[in-house]
This record gives C-alpha cells, structure tokens and sequence, in this order.
C-alpha cells in the first residue's frame, strides 16, 4: 500500500511542476506586465516571454520549461523499474500541469516546451525526442506549414503515428499520447485567431 502511494507521488509532484507558468512568472519580474493580458494570444509560453519580456526572460524561461519536465521524470526513470501506467503518468503529468495549471484557475499554455523536457528526460532513451524534433523541423524546413499554429497540430499528430514505428515501449506511447491530448485540447480550445493554413515545400521558400 505505501508502495503504492509513493508511486502515485511522481505523477502528483510532475504536474504541480509543470503548472508552474514561468514565462508568466518572469515576464511580471521583468516587465511588470500580465503576460496573458498583453500577448495576443493569451498564451504564457516560451515565445511570447522572448516577444514581451526580451532575450533574458526567454532564455530563463525556456530553461525553467524544460526543466520543469526534465528533473520529475529523469528522476522516476533512474529508479527501480515501475509499474507502465504509473510511468505513462508521470511522463505525461508536467504537461497536463502546464496545460492546465492548478496556479492559473486549470488554465495555462500549450506545453510544447515542457513536452520537449519531458523527452529528455527519458535519456538515454532518445528516440521519442527526436521523433517530435524530426517532425517540427520537416515542418518548419522541409515542408513548412505556416503560421505556428498548425505547424504544431501537424507535428503532434505525426508524432503520434511515428511514436508506434520507433518506440517499443508501450508505457512511453502511451504518456506521449496523453501528452498530445492535452496540448491538442488546449491548442484546439484557445482563443486565439486562426489564420489560414498555408503549406510551402522547400523548393518554393
């Protein structure tokens, strides 16, 4: 039993990580300003901290976001071997807390900088970073789908697929999986204006 509730501290503790909102955090120290109300789409990420808060609050912010999924499931991974749910939960957890961050009323940003972390701290197991960082990069370089927006959706989606191709643990499909329902969700749900979706090869750059 006490087993049991250790185990589901990692998920617990992953998720209060993750709703830390740093990009938040340190614009309102730096600027003095709420970022979600002078952004334009509402967004307390990575980006609009290096848009509205300049190259330090964008650095320190991207740091903070990657370590915020980074440390909770490098350290659950360095352990004994754990049971695939639990696993699939804490690998998840710091970007459903980002995403809806018990700080911020369950609202919060889009969590692609904490998913990044969160694969990172799968190493040595690099394979699920570098099937989304494959995929962000074709669709930014290769085949550039424009504007962010569904540049992200896209490479969320193809990850998805290529997750079941390069990944042979279930347990890690499955925490990207939930990773993606909640950036999807939150993307989906957003306020922001859509702009229409435009597509370029690399040979029409």
């Amino acid at each position: 039993m006490k087993h049991d509730l250790d185990m589901l501290l990692f998920p617990l503790v992953g998720y209060l990580s993750g709703s830390v909102l740093y990009a938040q955090l340190f614009v309102r120290l730096f600027t003095g300003q709420n970022l979600t109300q002078i952004s334009d789409d509402h967004n307390p990420g990575t980006a609009n901290a290096f848009q509205y808060g300049g190259f330090l609050c964008g650095v320190l912010t991207l740091v903070c976001e990657l370590l915020k999924g980074f440390v909770p499931v490098h350290l659950f991974m360095e352990g004994p071997p754990r049971d695939p749910y639990i696993c699939a939960l804490v690998l998840a957890a710091p970007v459903i807390g980002h995403t809806f961050s018990v700080f911020s009323h369950f609202h919060g940003g889009k969590g692609i900088a904490v998913t990044f972390g969160c694969l990172l701290g799968l190493l040595p197991l690099w394979q699920p970073f570098a099937v989304l960082a494959a995929f962000f990069l074709l669709f930014s370089v290769v085949l550039r789908i424009s504007p962010h927006y569904y540049r992200t959706l896209a490479a969320y989606i193809a990850s998805l697929v290529g997750m079941i191709f390069v990944v042979d643990r279930p347990e890690i499909r499955s925490g990207f999986c939930f990773m993606s329902i909640a950036v999807l969700w939150r993307m989906l749900t957003s306020k922001e204006k859509k702009e229409q979706m435009e597509v370029k090869p690399l040979w029409k750059h």
